[in-house]
């Protein structure tokens, strides 16, 4: 099975340099996961499909959905148990009311249109089924920036910015959380110069290996290092939406 590129567009499972992000992706697939226990739901935006093969464990059944086709091609033979297709998110191949949940996690960033995504995520959700949507956190991902620092990013959002977008689309019962470093991955921050995420960021703007260091702390991250909460949203790693249709 061919592998999928590491660009920078999507995290990938399986590599020491690439750990961090994972986890901090995979964690909030756990938290939500039990929000998608028994449900239909769509995955808009699968990328490598280790969320969506997450969610299968508890779901009545998953579709998963990918603008690239390679992706989706890969995705189907590496995980058998959802149903793949290569799809625009901005005009959803899925029937009116049909989905009880629809998961979306670090897309939105990516998407032109984000205002009609979010009316399609409306679209397909039967009355009273949830969104729940995750994003990098702008006031901290680019941080005194108008543009995203991200190359694949086109527009990215804060807390109040998401909700809004969530609200205006339809959604009720909008709430945003915030992902923050856990007491483990505090330590790291600290032992890194204040930021192991500056700290692999470095490291990749220069081209430089990796310091032995570094690398292992990077491998010893878990999707437990991570905390999701109410509080301090402003300040958080990245942001968690959940709504109601």
């Amino acid at each position: 099975m061919a592998d999928l590129l590491l660009t920078g567009e999507r995290t990938l499972p399986g590599i020491p340099e690439e750990n961090y992000w994972f986890r901090r992706h995979e964690a909030v697939y756990l938290e939500l996961a039990p929000r998608c226990a028994g449900a239909v739901v769509l995955e808009a935006g699968c990328g490598e499909g280790y969320g969506a093969d997450l969610l299968a464990g508890v779901a009545k059944r998953v579709l998963a959905l990918d603008y690239d086709q390679p992706t989706a091609e890969y995705v189907a033979r590496r995980y058998p148990r959802i149903g793949v297709a290569r799809t625009n998110l901005v005009a959803l191949p899925v029937a009116d009311a049909s989905c009880d949940v629809v998961v979306s996690l670090q897309v939105i960033e990516h998407l032109w249109e984000q205002e009609r995504f979010l009316r399609e995520c409306h679209r397909v959700l039967r009355p009273g089924g949830a969104l729940l949507v995750s994003t990098p956190n702008r006031i901290t991902f680019s941080p005194g920036r108008d543009t995203p620092l991200n190359p694949f990013h086109t527009r990215e959002l804060a807390g109040a910015e998401l909700g809004g977008l969530i609200a205006d689309a339809g959604f009720t019962g909008v709430e945003v959380l915030g992902l923050h470093h856990g007491p483990a991955l505090r330590e790291l921050d600290a032992r890194h110069g204040g930021s192991i995420v500056d700290a692999q960021v470095a490291v990749a703007l220069d081209g430089s290996a990796w310091p032995a260091a570094l690398l292992s702390d990077v491998e010893s991250v878990t999707s437990a290092d991570f905390m999701l909460s109410p509080a301090d949203v402003d300040t958080s790693l990245d942001l968690v939406a959940l709504a109601v249709r």
